[in-house]
């Protein structure tokens, strides 16, 4: 008769081992590429927030450019890396109480500009305005003024629902947080702001 060896084997052990792919060790890994990511994200997030900042438009006084609602991309560099244009959508504390909520308009004079409003147009250095993105031509007037130095001088695009320089002066730069550069929310209002707009006289 044939004799077959048969032999035993240990039962498999199905304890968990710390140095394993499954055990402490591999739970140990998790938690260091997930701190990883945490502080990557972290660092992302203050980076983006020291170039950039978010706000929310809460009033009419942008209108047709911009509208209650809008979420704008406000670049906080631009300015410290270059000078404002005439044309440029600014963002910036309200100068008679700068502890009120950021104001939103357009940068219309510059220092050193001569400025006035007389029969429905905006008069730079004596020369009209040419601006295609106001919603209608201001009903007031305002006698010349000359912008300080490192100050600005702003209007909204609905000229005639605007809390803006003619009323309460211009803007020093210090007040100055940033230049909006897109709109990015809701979908459907999406543009990227101050593009080729730059205020300009009439030949």
């Amino acid at each position: 008769m044939d004799q077959f060896h048969t032999e035993s084997y240990p039962e498999e052990n199905l304890e968990w081992e710390p140095d394993s792919p499954r055990g402490w060790g591999g739970f140990r890994r998790f938690l260091i590429d997930l701190l990883e990511t945490v502080l990557m994200a972290l660092v992302l997030f203050l980076a983006i927030n020291a170039v950039s900042a978010r706000i929310r438009v809460e009033s009419i006084s942008m209108q047709p450019t911009l509208f209650a609602g809008d979420f704008v991309i406000v670049n906080k560099v631009a300015y410290k890396l270059g000078s404002p244009e005439r044309g440029d959508i600014i963002v910036f504390r309200f100068p008679p109480d700068p502890e009120r909520e950021p104001y939103i308009k357009r940068v219309v004079g510059l220092p050193g500009d001569r400025i006035a409003v007389a029969n429905g147009r905006v008069y730079i250095n004596d020369q009209p305005v040419i601006e295609p993105y106001i919603k209608a031509p201001p009903n007031y007037e305002m006698p010349e003024m000359v912008i300080p130095e490192n100050e600005l001088f702003v209007l909204g695009d609905n000229r005639n629902n605007s809390s803006d320089s003619h009323h309460w002066g211009t803007v020093p730069m210090e007040y100055v947080i940033g230049k909006a550069e897109v709109v990015y929310w809701p979908p459907s209002e999406w543009q990227v702001l101050n593009e080729q707009t730059a205020v300009a006289a009439d030949s």
